[in-house]
């Protein structure tokens, strides 16, 4: 059922509608290199296919697992004798191509240069992270997104009635119900869909009047579990932990649970998350409520300490705590702002009266350095400079017990201003 036109191919209407720039240039003949990019099932390989019996170009497969440069040589120097010989243009299709490595890749480079091949390389890696920077950079990039469940859903029709290349010769009544749930549970991922619409034809018995009838109860067995799309060093591993992280900063415990339960159930490093949960207790909740990083520091331990399955208890009690927790990222902010000025502006000496006077020689050379010692005083406080010129980095806010931070800083400022207009130091 591999789509063998544009008008067959499902999905990619951002890029394949009418009028826009991937197919204006498919119609043109006017395609040069192009990296595709996208989860699998998504017709990166198809879509190579169909560009090259559109532009009437010689279409060369190689693998980025099984190939090798001596592969790759014999098809440029048959691709150059061809475009010499005014045999035609070739395109070369490789799968896979963040698996070669930078010296399998820089090979293409002259060649794709050159033109003696017009390269389409498939990847479900991200290409500016996974492939050399020249290769991307002499090509145009398009990134493919998952099928929709209704793109899916004509797929799965187009497959039920045709008799060349699909199921059309049987009797099948399938229900709207067991299509959808094929739809929905194959993820955005076509190959997947037709996989278990065929398993549940062909293991279905006929009924008494020689019919196989599909329904929901036998669309669920025929997909079973459902495979999550996740890649333990790609771009669905980074972009869930940000989805993750983001809905706790975003005060949302349900969608923060959601991307936890993804990460779990695709089996991310339960340490990795727990990391990022301590992180986030800092950056994003700090002074607002400053047991959330207590309690992130006990997730990760008990994390470490009982393990999976246990281990998604306390990694969710400190998701939902961290969630719900009032937010503040101002002690964050201020050492950002303090070490901008440390790596910018002039190094700031120690004062006089704070340097280290425990020594005899120190105190032989400083003398009484005028420190006052703070538990001598009302409240613990003393007025006096610790940095020189009055800078401030940390700017309390309003947010949970950060507001009596503030309230307590503010009183501490206020003597410290009222002490300075007097003269004091």
């Amino acid at each position: 059922m591999r789509p063998r036109t544009l008008d067959e191919y499902a999905g990619q209407a951002h890029l394949l509608a009418p009028g826009k720039l991937l197919r204006r240039a498919i119609e043109a003949d006017r395609i040069s290199s192009i990296i595709l990019f996208g989860p699998p099932g998504t017709g990166k390989t198809t879509l190579a296919e169909i560009i090259a019996l559109a532009t009437s170009s010689r279409f060369e497969r190689l693998s980025g697992v099984e190939s090798n440069v001596a592969d790759l040589r014999r098809v440029i120097a048959a691709a150059g004798n061809r475009l010499s010989n005014g045999a035609g243009k070739t395109i070369l299709f490789i799968d896979e191509i963040h698996r070669w490595n930078k010296a399998q890749q820089d090979v293409l480079l002259p060649d794709v240069e050159r033109g003696t091949v017009r390269l389409i390389g498939a990847t479900t890696h991200n290409p500016f992270f996974y492939i050399n920077s020249p290769l991307v950079s002499r090509s145009q990039v398009f990134q493919l997104e998952p099928l929709a469940p209704a793109d899916l859903m004509a797929v799965q029709r187009r497959a039920l009635i045709d008799r060349e290349r699909g199921l059309g010769k049987l009797p099948i009544e399938a229900t709207e119900e067991a299509l959808e749930h094929l739809a929905v549970t194959a993820d955005g991922d076509a190959r997947r869909c037709l996989n278990a619409l065929e398993i549940a034809v062909v293991t279905t018995p006929p009924d008494p009047d020689g019919v196989v009838r599909i329904d929901r109860s036998v669309a669920e067995e025929s997909i079973q579990k459902k495979a999550v799309v996740y890649d333990a060093d790609g771009d669905q591993h980074y972009d869930t932990i940000s989805a993750f992280i983001k809905s706790i900063r975003g005060s949302d415990p349900d969608a923060a649970l959601y991307w936890l339960a993804k990460m779990l159930y695709a089996g991310e490093d339960i340490r990795f998350i727990a990391r990022r949960l301590v992180i986030s207790a800092s950056e994003d909740i700090g002074m607002a409520d400053p047991q959330g990083l207590v309690l992130a520091v006990a997730a990760q331990q008990a994390v470490e300490f009982v393990g999976l399955p246990e281990a998604q208890i306390p990694l969710a009690h400190a998701t939902v705590y961290l969630a719900t927790a009032p937010k503040s990222n101002r002690a964050y902010a201020a050492i950002l702002a303090a070490k901008k000025e440390v790596q910018e502006g002039v190094t700031l000496a120690v004062p006089r009266h704070l340097r280290d006077g425990g020594s005899k020689r120190a105190k032989k050379v400083l003398g009484h350095t005028g420190y006052q010692y703070s538990h001598d005083h009302e409240g613990a406080y003393v007025p006096q400079a610790y940095l020189p010129e009055g800078r401030r980095y940390y700017d309390p806010g309003e947010q949970g017990y950060e507001k009596r931070v503030k309230e307590r800083l503010d009183y501490w400022r206020a003597l410290f201003d009222e002490a300075q207009a007097g003269g004091g130091k």
